[in-house]
């Protein structure tokens, strides 16, 4: 059973939803499931911007037949070539034979990597930087965005309709429920924006400086609907989106707020983190996070990163080193330049406290990060009530 919906009269969204899947990229919760979107413009020619995941195959296919209705499938554009938007090029080829696969020369490279599929020069399209393709009515134009977040990603921009076909850029966790736009829904509710969050501070927040040069390429463009290729069409609005991937992009705080990050293994430093944040809402802090690490998924605490101005780290010594879930989170903000964010420390150790030495030392190693207050040593159960105070009145001081 087909399942289409139209975006104009002659574009048509293709995509299917997977609620099936527990791990994105076998590492990334999925709660809500995700989208695979794929659109097909249909003029004098007909194009196909990207496929989907293997998994969705049937449907997918199901979806395409239905739409060209007997027509031939004229062009199949890849604009990204992770698995998840590529894996049926080698099955369109087969079954439309006459086709003409455009992309970069990067992807044609990875298309035979990917695949045994042997395309003839007849149908392959290279294009780079501004080339053209007129399906009619439709001019199409081809804008390069690599390391958004691989190296052969570009967009497709419809110049008729002012679509802006993003690839992975300006996606989102989640299914959308039959709700393909994001006018049809809350967009501004906390889970909706926690998605979207996690998913680029996760997926593309190592690549900031090139999000923020394929940004500058968008506002050359006069684009009334962005059409990525997970989570809901942009066709209102498009303001809020595209502002936050500006702020995520920069590494600048959504909220001047604090989450705290903390290890805990027989409970004394829970406690002490309990101690900590009632001193900071005594003070006046308000909507205080506080993660268990060993509980929450490491993507949702590089989310939070990426949202809150303040981090205070709360880690136990564990064999002379860092707590191992700890040290993960450390080594993931690393990986992902967190950066531009204020940190307190507190470190628990019975007999020889390393933590907080040693995570100072990963974190004044990343970009612009600056300590506020002293750090605090516990030593088992027992610690400085005047230095927690002292802490915790640091924190809300630079919070102000």
């Amino acid at each position: 059973m087909y399942a289409v919906r139209n975006l104009k009269d002659d574009i048509t969204y293709l995509g299917v939803e997977d609620r099936r899947l527990h791990l994105f990229e076998n590492i990334f919760p999925l709660d809500r499931g995700v989208t695979y979107n794929s659109y097909l413009i249909q003029d004098e020619k007909t194009a196909l911007l990207d496929t989907v995941d293997h998994t969705a195959g049937k449907q997918f296919l199901e979806n395409l037949e239905h739409v060209l209705c007997g027509r031939k499938l004229d062009y199949l554009i890849v604009n990204h070539m992770e698995p998840d938007h590529c894996a049926l090029i080698d099955e369109i080829v087969l079954r439309y034979p006459e086709i003409q696969v455009v992309s970069t020369a990067k992807t044609f490279q990875m298309i035979s990597q990917f695949f045994t599929l042997a395309l003839t020069e007849e149908q392959k399209l290279v294009v780079k930087e501004g080339d053209e393709l007129s399906l009619g009515k439709h001019v199409l134009s081809f804008v390069m965005a690599p390391m958004v977040h691989w190296p052969e990603v570009m967009f497709t921009y419809d110049k008729t309709d002012g679509i802006l076909f993003s690839a992975d850029a300006f996606g989102v966790f989640g299914t959308n429920n039959g709700n393909l736009f994001a006018d049809e829904m809350n967009y501004k509710a906390k889970d909706f924006t926690d998605d979207a969050r996690r998913y680029y501070s996760n997926i593309v927040g190592k690549y900031g400086m090139q999000v923020q040069n394929v940004l500058k390429k968008a506002c050359k463009l006069e684009i009334r609907m962005i059409c990525p290729l997970h989570g809901p069409v942009w066709r209102e609005d498009l303001d809020f989106i595209v502002g936050l991937y500006d702020k995520w992009s920069k590494y600048e705080a959504e909220d001047k707020a604090v989450a705290v990050f903390y290890n805990s293994v027989y409970g004394n430093t829970e406690s002490v983190i309990n101690a900590l944040t009632l001193r900071l809402a005594e003070k006046g802090v308000k909507n205080i996070a506080v993660y268990d690490v060993s509980k929450t998924d490491v993507s949702v605490l590089i989310s939070e990163s990426f949202r809150v101005s303040h981090i205070v780290f709360g880690a136990t010594t564990y064999n002379n080193g860092l707590f191992p879930k700890m040290e993960n989170l450390i080594q993931d903000m690393k990986a992902l330049t967190v950066q531009n964010k204020k940190y307190a420390i507190i470190e628990n150790g019975t007999w020889a406290p390393a933590a907080g030495k040693l995570l100072k030392a990963e974190l004044d190693s990343m970009k612009n990060m600056e300590q506020v207050g002293e750090t605090l040593t516990v030593k088992s159960a027992t610690f400085n009530l005047e230095a927690l105070d002292a802490l915790a009145c640091a924190i809300a001081e630079s919070l102000k």
